[in-house]
C-alpha cells in the first residue's frame, strides 16, 4: 500500500502526481481484483475517475471504468446506451449532487406543494435505481446531497418548510430510508464529507461556472476515497483485525516505569480523557466486528495491568490475543495473523512511534499502519482511513471476536488429544446443511467476497447475484452452518453449482479460515452428493483457478474423490466426480441435520 494515498494524504500532490503514483502501483507485483465500474455523472467526472483509480489499485481493486457524458445520469440509467451494454459493469456509481436538483420551494409555496416537490425529486432517482436494479441486478452507490451554499432563511433555512437546507435534509433521508431497504445500494455521504471538508471550499462556485465541476478540484481526493471505501467494503477488502499498542498508544505514560497508578487514562486530565475516548472508539469498532489484538514492548505482567486501570474502557477481554514481550513488533503481528488463520494483510497496526510503523510497514506485507501522531487525533486517522468500512452488518459480524477465541479455545483442546479424530469428536460439532434462504444472502454474499484462502475460484458474487441464483432452478445452491461445545460459527461454506446436460458444474466452492481442518467440506461434498441424486445429475466437475492465496486448496478436488481431467499450464484445473451407486459418506465427526 502506497502512504501517500492513506489518510491523512495530501490532495495536490494526488491531483499532480496521478500518473506516477499510478506507474507505482501497477509494477508493485500486487494480483489485484478486476471490476468494471460505470460512473453516471451529473457533472464533469474525469479527474474522479482518475483519482477514484488510484485508491482502488492501492485497495487491491483493478478498475476499468465507463463516464457517461456529460450530465446524462439519468438518460444513461433509464434508457442504457450501446457503449453501457457492452461495458457490462459489476457496479454503479451515480455522481449527483445539488447542482442536480431540479427545482427548489419557492417562499410562497403551499405545504402541499413543497411535499410534491420533494415527491416528483425522490421519485424522479427512485425510478433511476429501480430501472439499474432491473436490468443490471449490480450494486448501486448514489451520492446524497451536500448543503447549500447559501441560506437564503438564514438559521430558519433548516426549519421553514421552503428552506433549501430542508429540502436537502429530507431528500437525504429519504435516500438513507432506500438504502435500509435495499441491501445492494450504497450510499456515499458527501453531506457528510463536505462538512468535514468545508463547505465554503467543497461548494466553491467557480468550479461549477468554470469547469462543470460540483466540489473544487482539491476535494476529489478527499470524495473518492470515500467512494473506493465503499467499493472495496462490498468486495471483501476491507480490514479485520486492530493490532494496538499501549503504552503513549492506548493510554499515556508508560506503565513499566510510571506504574499503573500514574498513567494518564479518565477525567483527571484534558489528555487523560483523549485516551479515554480512544479507548471508547476502539471499543465501539471491536462491537462492530472488529477483531482487538495488542502487540506492545512490555511485560505481560505490566501490561495486563494496565489494561486493568479503573479509568480504562478496554479490558483484557475485549482483546483476542494480547502479544506483550520483547521481540519485535513485527514478528508479533506476523504471529497474530498465524494464530488467527488470517492473512497479514488483514491487519491494521496503530503505534505512536513512528519507528516502529515503518519497521512493520516493511516487514509485515500488506498490513495498513496509519500515520498517527497526536493522540488528539487518534480517533479521527483511524475511522476517516475507512479501513473497516461497515456496508453490511450481519450477526455473525457482530459475534466475530467471540468466534475467534472460542477457535483459540479449540486450538488448546487439540493439544490435549493425540489422536486428531478423537478431538473432532470431542467438538461434539453440529452443522446444518440447507440451499440458500433470505436470511443469510447477505452473509453468503459477504463470504464470497472475503475468503481468499479456502476458495477454489474465487468468483465474486453480490447480494443480487445470490438471491438470483438462489431462486434459479439451473443452481443447486448450498451453505453450511457449524456450531460446536466451544460456540456457534455461523455460516461458514458456501457451494454453488450449475446444472448443465446431465452434469453439474462447480462454480464456487468456499469455506471460512476459521473452520478449516473440521471436516466441513466433507460435509458439504455429502450434501452436493444427495442434492446432485435428487436432481438426477450423476456427474460433478470441479474447477480449480489458482491465485496468489489458494495455493492451499490446490488438491482439494483429489481429497474429495475427483479424477483430474485437463490442467493448462498456467495451472488452472478441471477435475471430474462419478457419483457411484454406493456412495460412502466422508463425514464421521460432524451431525449433520435441519
Amino acid at each position: 500500500m502506497l502512504q501517500e494515498l492513506e489518510y491523512p494524504f495530501d490532495s495536490e500532490t494526488i491531483l499532480k502526481k496521478s500518473k506516477s503514483i499510478k506507474r507505482r502501483l501497477l509494477l508493485d507485483g500486487s494480483v489485484r481484483l478486476p471490476k468494471k465500474i460505470a460512473v453516471l455523472g451529473g457533472s464533469t467526472t474525469h479527474d474522479i475517475v482518475r483519482i477514484l483509480e488510484l485508491f482502488l489499485l492501492n485497495q487491491g481493486i483493478e478498475p476499468r471504468f465507463y463516464e457517461s457524458e456529460y450530465g446524462q445520469y439519468w438518460e444513461d440509467a433509464m434508457f442504457g446506451s450501446g457503449a453501457l451494454q457492452d461495458f457490462a459493469p459489476d457496479l454503479f456509481f451515480i455522481h449527483t449532487s445539488l447542482r442536480n436538483i431540479q427545482a427548489f420551494p419557492e417562499t410562497d409555496a403551499s405545504e402541499e406543494e413543497v411535499e410534491a416537490l420533494l415527491g416528483t425529486e425522490y421519485d424522479r432517482f427512485c425510478a433511476m435505481w429501480e430501472k439499474l436494479e432491473k436490468d443490471w441486478h449490480c450494486p448501486v452507490i448514489q451520492n446524497n446531497f451536500e448543503y447549500p451554499y447559501f441560506r437564503l432563511l438564514g438559521n430558519q433555512d433548516s426549519v421553514d418548510m421552503h428552506g433549501r437546507t430542508r429540502f436537502v435534509s429530507e431528500l437525504n433521508r429519504r435516500f438513507a430510508d432506500y438504502a435500509r431497504g435495499h441491501a445492494n445500494f450504497f450510499i456515499n455521504d458527501i453531506n457528510y464529507q463536505s462538512a468535514v471538508y468545508g463547505l465554503d471550499e467543497w461548494s466553491a462556485p467557480q468550479y461549477w461556472h468554470m469547469y462543470k465541476y460540483a466540489l473544487c478540484l482539491q476535494a476529489i481526493p478527499w470524495m473518492t476515497h470515500n467512494v473506493a471505501n465503499i467499493i472495496k467494503s462490498v468486495y471483501g477488502k476491507n480490514k479485520k483485525s486492530l493490532v494496538l499498542d499501549l503504552d503513549n498508544t492506548l493510554w499515556g505514560g508508560v506503565v513499566g516505569d510510571d506504574g499503573v497508578e500514574n498513567l494518564e487514562i479518565g477525567p483527571e486530565t484534558g489528555m487523560g480523557q483523549v485516551y479515554a475516548e480512544f479507548q471508547s472508539y476502539v471499543k465501539m469498532l471491536k462491537d462492530c466486528g472488529v477483531m482487538l489484538n495488542v502487540a506492545s514492548k512490555n511485560e505481560e505482567e505490566n501490561a495486563l495491568a494496565g489494561l486493568s486501570h479503573p479509568a480504562g474502557v478496554l479490558r483484557t477481554r475485549d482483546f483476542i490475543l494480547v502479544k506483550a514481550n520483547w521481540e519485535p513488533k513485527s514478528k508479533n503481528l506476523l504471529e497474530i495473523a498465524e494464530e488467527l488463520n488470517i492473512l497479514p494483510d488483514s491487519l491494521v497496526f496503530v503505534d505512536d512511534n513512528p519507528a516502529e510503523r515503518e519497521i512493520v510497514r516493511r516487514q509485515v506485507q500488506g498490513a495498513a499502519v496509519p500515520e498517527v501522531k497526536k493522540p488528539e487525533d487518534f480517533v479521527r486517522v483511524l475511522d476517516r482511513s475507512g479501513y473497516f468500512e461497515v456496508t453490511a452488518l450481519s450477526e455473525d459480524d457482530k459475534k466475530r471476536s467471540e468466534m475467534y477465541r472460542e477457535n483459540l479455545a479449540r486450538k488448546k483442546q487439540q493439544a490435549a488429544f493425540a489422536d486428531y479424530t478423537e478431538y473432532l469428536l470431542s467438538l461434539q460439532m453440529k452443522g446444518t446443511i440447507r440451499s440458500f434462504e433470505p436470511v443469510f444472502m447477505a452473509r453468503i454474499a459477504q463470504l464470497t467476497n472475503k475468503s481468499n484462502q479456502f476458495n477454489l475460484t474465487t468468483k465474486r458474487f453480490d447480494v443480487g447475484q445470490i438471491e438470483r441464483m438462489a431462486a434459479d432452478a439451473r443452481y443447486i445452491t448450498l451453505y453450511g452452518k457449524l456450531e460446536d461445545r466451544f460456540g456457534d460459527n455461523g455460516v461458514v461454506s458456501v457451494v454453488i453449482g450449475r446444472k448443465q446436460e446431465g452434469a453439474l458444474h462447480v462454480e464456487l466452492w468456499l469455506m471460512s479460515c476459521r473452520v478449516l481442518k473440521r471436516d466441513m467440506e466433507f460435509a458439504m461434498m455429502d450434501a452436493l452428493v444427495e442434492r446432485c441424486r435428487l436432481a438426477d445429475i450423476r456427474t460433478i466437475y470441479g474447477y480449480y483457478y489458482p491465485t496468489a492465496k489458494n495455493a492451499m486448496v490446490r488438491d482439494f478436488y483429489g481429497l474429495q474423490g475427483f479424477e483430474k481431467i485437463s490442467e493448462d499450464g498456467e495451472k488452472n484445473a478441471v477435475w471430474r466426480f462419478e457419483i457411484p451407486d454406493a456412495y460412502e459418506k466422508k463425514n464421521h465427526v460432524i451431525a449433520v441435520g435441519d
